[in-house]
């Protein structure tokens, strides 16, 4: 199997991509960042586990996806705001039945990529694998868990279980699922609660849990999530949710969250299709989230500031 990772310079893909192309199969990284292709073309991937073992991973990584050809499978883990325009970068790879399986934070990847490609040729999931980046070509993984993957029509179909025997054999965990929609609700829901939190608090993950103030808004993050989605027809167990996430905050000593990575790091977030994706639904089902609200105002002036100081050229000269 061709595989071709978008995004596959950032931590996820390049956790992914490396764990596949260890697996042996046939792997190219595709990321927009010159300096952390050469530096993968150069030296390889280097991937450290949470035990602190590394290995690296011998592997082809390009800007310029056109020149590679047709693959079997796109896996998409670009930010949101980046879909659209990676998807059509990869237009000329796809082929009669190539696939494109997004594992990307938020809801509505899926509509994006199937306004491009065509919806026919999606598979969706998420992912509960963890990791950062540090530096260009080198991952630190942080955490592991299940991937789901699943077809949005809920049919086990013969490529959905082609995919995950191909990410099984190169070493992660994955599962199916016949109601892969919850299942994304549900990794939203943790998104949630912690991205938005993490990033203002300034908290890692495991910091969250240790704190009243940060429990409290969490679970009524959690309430108002769970509203939203039982009025589309899904139905989410709020007691189940609040174990799962205050579980994995515990376990997840050290871990720092995507969005609280790109506030340190002066990029753009993804709250739009995180709590954004709450306050929207919220706002059509008449169903009130003022949390989530307060989050996505919080985040939005938050990062304004940051990329508009950015922006802006410092003056300079001698003063008298």
């Amino acid at each position: 199997m061709r595989i071709a990772i978008l995004g596959g310079g950032g931590a996820m893909g390049g956790l992914l991509g490396g764990y596949l192309a260890r697996s042996g199969l046939d792997v190219v990284l595709i990321d927009v960042r010159q300096d952390t292709v050469d530096a993968i073309n150069a030296d390889g991937l280097s991937i450290e586990e949470a035990d602190g073992s590394a290995s690296d991973v011998r592997v082809s990584a390009i800007t310029e996806p056109t020149a590679i050809g047709e693959v079997d499978l796109i896996l998409s883990v670009v930010k949101s705001y980046h879909t659209e325009a990676a998807v059509r970068s990869v237009m000329p790879l796809l082929g009669t039945d190539t696939t494109i399986l997004s594992l990307q934070n938020g809801w509505g990847n899926a509509e994006r990529i199937g306004n491009i490609a065509g919806r026919e040729r999606v598979l969706v999931g998420l992912t509960y694998h963890s990791a950062t980046l540090a530096g260009p070509g080198r991952v630190r993984h942080t955490g592991s868990g299940i991937t789901h993957i699943g077809e949005l029509s809920g049919e086990t179909t013969p490529r959905l279980e082609m995919v995950a025997t191909t990410l099984a054999a190169a070493g992660i965990e994955v599962a199916t699922s016949a109601s892969i929609v919850v299942e994304i609700w549900k990794k939203l829901a943790l998104n949630v609660c912690t991205l938005p939190t993490s990033a203002l608090l300034r908290f890692q993950a495991h910091e969250l849990n240790r704190h009243d103030g940060s429990r409290d808004l969490m679970r009524g993050l959690l309430t108002e999530t769970v509203a939203v989605a039982r009025a589309q027809g899904i139905q989410l167990d709020e007691d189940e949710r609040w174990a799962a996430i205050t579980g994995l905050l515990d376990r997840a000593i050290g871990a720092r969250s995507s969005m609280l990575q790109d506030v340190e790091a002066g990029r753009r977030t993804e709250i739009d299709v995180i709590n954004g994706a709450i306050t929207a639904a919220g706002l059509r089902s008449g169903i009130a989230t003022p949390l989530n609200d307060s989050m996505v105002w919080l985040i939005t002036a938050l990062q304004e500031q940051y990329l508009e100081a950015a922006a802006t050229p410092s003056s300079g000269g001698a003063s008298a």
